[in-house]
């Protein structure tokens, strides 16, 4: 495989991740990872087809052995690519329950999917990013997908609210250990409904009520690009009529 760098998205869907995906592909060779193929073989194949490259992987993130499989598969493929970026951006983990509804297994699985598996992405990550410094146009880059839940506690959002609290702060922690080593870790705050398939038929009163991904690719690229003069940790996304 050709030595162009590489970029890593995992969470990668019809919305949000494939907008990431077509994104970094511009500059990028492009690494895909998701449960379902259904959802990811879309955008590999557009992505392949007008001119980039990407390949598309089943990978859990909750489980250690499929990621580490992943990343030595992708390591593999682009032996001799630089990570210059890697998105963590899956989306499990939103159960919406009464408290005393919820069960045990429910709030395991939401912190496994976003704490455990951004602690496993960022194992088999930051490594590869320290690597590729000096070596990258723009300074290597980690960036975590939060939520309104990573900063608001919400009734009935217990599961989904601690999972994104930790992963907040495992990223602010990654932030202030390896910003200073050169890699920027970013986390953004997704404030709002994104306008994906799964929310096309959902109709509010305001135009453009909801988050477009292609703006929220187009903001990640943003923070991938800034020197190492002015790092952001985190940036918040809303429409303009979002209250917050």
């Amino acid at each position: 495989m050709a030595s162009k760098a590489l970029a890593i998205i995992a969470g990668v869907g019809p919305g949000t991740g494939a907008s990431i995906a077509r994104k970094f592909a511009k500059s990028y060779s492009i690494a895909v990872l998701g449960r379902n193929p259904d959802n990811y073989n879309p955008v590999v194949q557009e992505i392949n087809s007008s001119g980039g490259q990407a390949i598309g992987i089943s990978a859990d993130v909750s489980d250690s052995k499929s990621i580490n499989a992943a990343f030595d598969k992708i390591q593999a493929q682009y032996s001799s690519s630089k990570l210059a970026a890697a998105v963590f951006n899956p989306g499990g983990g939103f159960v919406v329950k009464p408290f005393l509804e919820l069960t045990e297994e429910d709030y395991s699985t939401a912190l496994k999917s976003q704490a455990q598996g951004a602690f496993n992405f960022a194992q088999r990550s930051i490594p590869l990013l320290l690597q590729a410094r000096g070596s990258s146009e723009y300074p290597p880059t980690l960036i975590f997908t939060g939520a309104t839940a990573s900063l608001k506690g919400s009734a009935k959002f217990a599961a989904f609210a601690s999972s994104k609290f930790a992963l907040r702060a495992l990223a602010q922690s990654l932030a202030r250990e390896f910003g200073p080593q050169g890699v920027h870790v970013s986390h953004t705050i997704i404030d709002g409904v994104i306008d994906i398939p799964r929310t096309k038929a959902w109709v509010f009163e305001h135009e453009d009520a909801k988050l477009s991904p292609d703006a929220i690719a187009d903001s990640y690229w943003y923070l991938h690009t800034q020197p190492r003069t002015t790092f952001s940790f985190e940036l918040d996304l809303r429409p303009y009529i979002e209250k917050w």
